[in-house]
């Protein structure tokens, strides 16, 4: 039953997607991009990365959505045209495809036993997070505890890129209305004098 809903949601996933990138309204796209964050909250959960579900859902649905609002407060309701420039956009992304897919070559196969990862601290969590800290899941358990004050951090981290994208978007429209209450007294004195 867990498979089947699985296949439900990575199918609503693609939907999702497809939706975002053929939608021409901005509310929309920003919309169907938080349900995106929520419905990846959701996958995560099924494979029991309740940790990342959480973190998915906060930052992709919740303060990912609010500043992308509050950006589209600052812009027009519909993309602007399309550009001229589609096949410079197509090299630039081939090249970054092309450059990610070659990093991947480096990296151990998945599952390897002799990967760094698999011989270095990873078994001393995997054998002591049981004595040390009551929570099966053992992600869970070093992101709590073991990394407490590094996921700590992090929050600060998002907390100080939320406030700073707020201060500037306050910014933004207090120069705005400064501006449109001066050109409403220029026109306002333009109409006395004639």
């Amino acid at each position: 039953m867990i498979i089947l809903f699985g296949v439900f949601l990575l199918t609503l996933l693609v939907i999702t997607a497809l939706a975002i990138v053929r939608s021409e309204s901005l509310f929309a796209a920003v919309i169907l991009t938080g349900i995106f964050s929520l419905l990846m909250a959701a996958n995560f959960f099924l494979l029991d990365a309740a940790d990342v579900a959480l973190t998915e859902a906060a930052i992709g649905a919740g303060i990912s959505t609010v500043l992308f609002l509050g950006a589209l407060a600052l812009t027009g309701e519909r993309e602007r045209g399309g550009s001229t420039n589609r096949l410079l956009a197509l090299g630039v992304v081939t090249i970054t495809t092309l450059i990610v897919i070659y990093a991947t070559f480096d990296k151990p196969r998945l599952g390897d036993p002799e990967a760094p990862v698999q011989t270095h601290v990873a078994p001393w969590y995997l054998e002591k997070t049981p004595e040390f800290i009551d929570i099966p899941n053992a992600v869970t358990a070093v992101l709590g505890s073991f990394r407490g004050y590094d996921t700590l951090g992090e929050v600060f981290v998002v907390f100080t890129a939320a406030a700073g994208v707020l201060a500037i978007l306050g910014r933004v429209r207090r120069v705005r209305r400064r501006d449109e209450r001066a050109q409403t007294v220029e026109d306002a004195r333009g109409g006395q004098s004639s």
